[in-house]
């Protein structure tokens, strides 16, 4: 994770600093095909200026301008908020109305805490996570059931205080803002990381269940994807988190998402799940991605109404764990974290 460390180490810029030294003088009435033309342009500006940065290892210290590219950016999630297409539930809901989706969100974002974590993996503690209310899962084993299906609940997000608050973490510390459950909440956090004052790695802590709109807008604007892959079948999917067309979503985002960034992927060991789900994981990754590092993560607990489903609703055993690091050393991955 060379470009985060950079960022901490204040050798480089979070890539969110970069957005906003890119000029791009649009209009808020234009339609919202003509804003995706310019944003497209605009990024080919940002990915230029990225690689001159990289390489030669120097922050900005230029003033930024008037509209930059991520002011743009904020602009085209409003408009995607207001026919909701953020995950790929794809409601078209106009959340900026009151209406809600499958995510029982309007376009106000709560978070249910915000501390610096010092539970998550070694390289990124303290982490300063912010823990949103909501989710675009419905999964039956919820370990944080209580946030996520109370969507209204939570501190009201106020872009410019909850900033400030990030900013103070920074200067206490965190390695990062890591946003947790963050996809509907997306315009929001933009609006939040435009008033950052910090030099600071923005992780997106993700299902990866985003929509292709997403995925264009969040590019300079994550440093580290830390992506959860749950299932490896669309049925697991749909009989647990009540997700449709799973595989070739977050399959796609992972894809997309290491070409724009640093990732970190996440597999919850479930009981039962081996060769369903852990094995066609390990082998996806091992194909597609596989200088990237994964975390085998066995503190899977039965919560929530994980008593209805029989066959989940036990602890992973010794034996399963033996499993799936066997298949992981089958498939020659490397970069594993336990």
């Amino acid at each position: 994770m060379e470009w985060y460390s950079e960022i901490n180490a204040s050798s480089l810029p979070a890539r969110n600093i970069i957005l906003r030294h890119i000029d791009v003088p649009f209009e808020k009435d234009l339609p919202e095909t003509e804003l995706w033309r310019i944003h497209e342009e605009a990024m080919q500006r940002y990915r230029e200026l990225y690689m001159k940065i990289s390489g030669a290892h120097r922050s900005i210290d230029l003033p930024g301008p008037e509209k930059s590219l991520l002011d743009l950016k904020i602009e085209l999630s409003q408009r995607v908020v207001r026919s909701c297409r953020l995950c790929q539930h794809r409601c078209m809901v106009d959340r900026c109305a009151g209406e809600k989706g499958f995510c029982r969100l309007t376009d106000r974002s709560g978070y249910a805490s915000e501390f610096l974590h010092m539970g998550e993996e070694a390289q990124l503690v303290p982490s300063h996570t912010i823990f949103f209310t909501g989710c675009v899962f419905s999964c039956v084993f919820c370990q944080n059931w209580d946030i996520s299906t109370r969507p209204e609940s939570g501190k009201v997000v106020i872009p410019e205080e909850l900033a400030a608050i990030i900013d103070h973490m920074r200067e206490k510390g965190s390695l990062n803002v890591n946003f947790v459950t963050p996809t509907p909440h997306l315009m929001n956090i933009l609006k939040t990381i435009r008033q950052l004052r910090n030099n600071i790695p923005v992780i997106w802590n993700s299902n990866m269940y985003y929509s292709p709109e997403a995925a264009k807008l969040l590019e300079g604007v994550v440093d580290l994807y830390l992506g959860d892959f749950k299932y490896g079948n669309d049925t697991c999917a749909h009989r647990y988190s009540k997700i449709r067309n799973y595989m070739a979503t977050v399959e796609h985002n992972f894809k997309i998402a290491s070409g724009q960034a640093e990732i970190l992927i996440r597999h919850l060991l479930m009981p039962g799940h081996l060769e369903c789900c852990t094995r066609p994981i390990i082998r996806w990754i091992a194909a597609n991605t596989p200088h990237v590092r994964l975390n085998l993560m066995f503190q899977y607990r039965p919560e929530y109404l994980a008593c209805r489903y029989p066959e989940i609703n036990r602890h992973p055993t010794n034996e399963e764990k033996e499993m799936a690091l066997q298949i992981v050393r089958e498939e020659g991955l490397e970069n594993i974290l336990i």
